[in-house]
């Protein structure tokens, strides 16, 4: 069955190659036996793009290349596998080195790889140590990957016709981290482009104190199915499943975080383009913003509607893509002296809005709104969101009883909003009163416009436990939007105070915005002992950033 498998990705793999103008070999085909299906389909689809798209219009003017050449590098102590396309013609280009996301390899970028090479740029993608046929262990973004990154930009300048002042390093997600942090280590990286990337790994395994369980999951997963992870890997995530060895893990993750070596990024001032999705179940958005208002270089923040690497799948396939497009035009700018790509550095895209762009994170929203948290109505068992904070009430949940309030499946729930722009959605009566808190403003007659991070300020009871929170957009009909969620973790205080993930949302007018806490959601481990309770007391308030 195995065999039979790789034969059929074989011929699968090689007849898309062949489609794309790649030069298929006995050794070449080889490595492709063993590629994932999805990068067939990318060569496919990018040679059969429809005869009359924009994309077409644009390769009339493309620059004949080289076509795709499997090679073999030499890392940092192992083998890397490798692809490399080029401008056919004499003369020194710019460059762009692309590392290949977690559990994909070096075909993942075939298309993209195309049009920058039509476009006048030498590209060298890879597949990092560790995943499918390169050597070693997996290092997760660590030391020994930072070596070999450095080491591709060795060979591509040796080997190729790369430009040595102008060459720049991108990727989604994996190959995002990694270019950002190759950034700090090799001056040579004059630009970068993170797409659905982290900054802060401990953020993003540890957001608000709180372990996020299918994520994680799926990152294990996936190592275990196409890479060798090591002890090294393994051993991280078996204490972070077991919640133990906590600072080992976080000191390891902070290794591995952009943010740590913030100012050696900020003294080296690669230019910087930083795009992922308002619901990236893997990194959410908070960790971007924040890491993006320090950086001093030339920069750009891109958030959309989706999942983690949603945004962009297209152009992976060779479709015409926002993202991808976005990118070619960043490299443009600063490689090859191409006109700016937006006089506004940070663009949106709400989930039921058009594009937004503006100067400065700071200039999405003009005011904020707090909204106090009220007494529990006996009739419907919901309570009054705004006005002034009131006190003399409680609220008691239940640690272990899930409620259908939820932030869904990774990748998928999210995911589709990127297609449909209509975000996951309960009938809020159905929330059951006696396991979760239910706060609903009044319905305005003007839509409210919320740009940025909601907070919300609980006061509760137990001085430890694990909580939910979710914002939501309500209609007429019981019909609940998720905006936002997040959740949160605490231990010694009374007092909790949490950060929503970052949103761009217009709640209609005559809808109420609606906010629900629980104790428990499948996408993440909680701290709570079974049979007890959390309550939450007066006091309590929800802060909206508007426009």
């Amino acid at each position: 069955m195995e065999l039979r498998r790789n034969i059929l990705l074989s011929v699968a793999v090689s007849a898309g190659l062949v489609l794309s103008g790649v030069a298929v070999t006995p050794a070449s085909a080889a490595r492709v036996s063993a590629a994932p299906l999805h990068a067939a389909a990318s060569s496919a689809l990018s040679a059969a793009a429809p005869a009359l798209s924009a994309a077409v219009v644009a390769r009339a003017a493309a620059v004949p290349t080289t076509g795709h050449k499997f090679v073999d590098i030499s890392g940092a102590g192992v083998t890397l596998k490798a692809n490399v396309i080029a401008p056919a013609a004499a003369g020194r280009y710019p460059a762009v080195i692309l590392p290949a996301s977690w559990g994909l390899n070096d075909l993942e970028y075939l298309a993209q790889a195309k049009k920058l090479a039509e476009g006048g740029y030498v590209v060298v993608s890879y597949t990092p140590r560790g995943w499918w046929s390169s050597g070693g262990e997996i290092d997760t973004a660590g030391p020994k990957d930072m070596a070999d990154l450095s080491k591709v930009v060795d060979w591509t300048l040796a080997n190729t016709q790369a430009d040595p002042a102008r060459l720049g390093a991108a990727g989604i997600s994996y190959g995002a981290g990694i270019s950002l942090l190759g950034s700090a280590f090799d001056k040579r990286i004059r630009v970068v482009a993170m797409m659905s990337g982290w900054t802060d790994l401990v953020y993003s395994l540890y957001g608000d104190s709180t372990r996020h369980r299918q994520s994680a999951g799926l990152l294990e997963l996936a190592a275990a199915l196409l890479g060798n992870a090591g002890p090294d890997l393994s051993g991280k995530l078996s204490d972070f499943k077991a919640d133990r060895n906590i600072a080992e893990v976080m000191a390891w993750a902070r290794v591995r975080s952009p943010a740590t070596y913030l100012p050696q990024i900020n003294a080296n001032a690669p230019a910087v383009l930083i795009a992922n999705a308002w619901g990236d179940s893997f990194f959410p958005p908070n960790q971007l913003v924040d890491f993006y208002r320090q950086l001093n270089g030339p920069k750009r923040l891109e958030l959309r509607p989706g999942d983690h690497a949603i945004a962009e799948l297209g152009g992976v396939f060779g479709f015409q893509n926002d993202v991808w497009a976005g990118v070619r035009s960043w490299f443009d700018e600063h490689l090859t002296g191409g006109a700016p790509v937006s006089r506004q550095p940070v663009l949106v895209r709400p989930d039921n809005a058009a594009t937004e762009s503006y100067a400065d994170w700071s200039n999405l929203s003009t005011s904020t709104t707090r909204y106090g948290l009220g007494r529990i109505r006996t009739l419907d068992g919901t309570g009054l969101l705004g006005g002034a904070p009131t006190t003399g009430w409680s609220k008691a949940l239940p640690t272990d009883k899930d409620t259908i309030a939820n932030g869904g499946v990774v990748l998928l729930t999210n995911g589709v909003s990127a297609f449909t722009n209509q975000r996951p959605s309960i009938w809020l009566p159905t929330v059951d009163r006696g396991r979760a808190g239910v706060w609903a403003s009044s319905r305005p007659g003007q839509p409210l416009k919320l740009r940025g991070i909601p907070r919300v300020h609980l006061n509760v009871a137990q001085s430890q436990g694990s909580a939910v929170v979710y914002l939501y957009d309500l209609d007429n009909l019981g019909a609940a939007r998720l905006i936002t969620h997040s959740p949160v973790t605490w231990s010694g205080t009374n007092e909790v105070d949490l950060a929503l993930s970052a949103a761009a949302y217009d709640v209609p007018a005559g809808h109420s915005l609606t906010l629900v806490v629980d104790t428990v959601d499948p996408l993440y481990y909680d701290s709570n002992a079974p049979g007890r309770q959390i309550t939450i007391t007066g006091g309590s308030y929800l802060d909206v950033p508007t426009r």
